[in-house]
C-alpha cells in the first residue's frame, strides 16, 4: 500500500530542490524534528532514531534529474522497512509541484497502526518543503 501527500507548491525552482534533497545531509532541516536524535548522514545515506520508533537509515536508491528521488530505508539499520519518493513537478520558475509517497514493507496487521502516522508524516515533509527557501 502506498500513502499519499497532498501536493504542495514550492516558490523555488524544480533544480534548486532537486540539488537540495539529493543531498542526505541536507534532509535533517526538512524532516520534523521533534522526535528526531543522533542524526548522522553523508551524500547519500543517513540515519537516526526515531522516537518511539527506534533506529532508522535512508539511502538514495534513484534520481531522475529536477523530478524524482527515490529513497530506501537501509535494512542493516532499520526495524522497519520503506521507500520514499520525493516528486518535483515544475510548472514555470516560481511554481514546483511536490508530492511525497510512502511505501511502508510491513505486514497486513500493521498496516492500519501506521497508515496514519505515515500519512501525517508525508504531509509534515510538503508543509516544510512548501516553507522552505532552497538555495541556488
Amino acid at each position: 500500500m502506498k500513502i499519499e501527500s497532498r501536493i504542495g507548491k514550492s516558490t523555488c525552482p524544480a533544480s534548486n530542490i532537486y540539488q537540495f534533497i539529493t543531498d542526505l545531509n541536507n534532509l535533517e532541516g526538512l524532516i520534523p524534528g521533534e522526535s528526531v536524535k543522533d542524526w548522522q548522514s553523508d551524500k547519500d545515506q543517513c540515519q537516526f532514531t526515531v522516537s518511539p520508533v527506534g533506529k532508522m537509515g535512508m539511502r538514495i536508491q534513484e534520481k531522475e534529474p529536477h523530478s524524482l528521488v527515490k529513497i530506501t530505508s537501509d535494512k542493516d539499520i532499520s526495524q522497519y522497512n520503506f521507500t520514499l519518493w520525493i516528486q518535483l513537478k515544475e510548472v514555470s520558475p516560481e511554481d514546483t509541484r511536490i508530492k511525497i509517497t510512502v511505501q511502508p514493507e510491513v505486514s497486513q496487521f500493521l498496516l492500519p497502526m501506521i497508515k496514519s502516522p505515515l500519512r501525517q508524516f508525508a504531509e509534515s515533509l510538503v508543509d516544510q518543503m512548501e516553507k522552505f527557501e532552497f538555495p541556488s
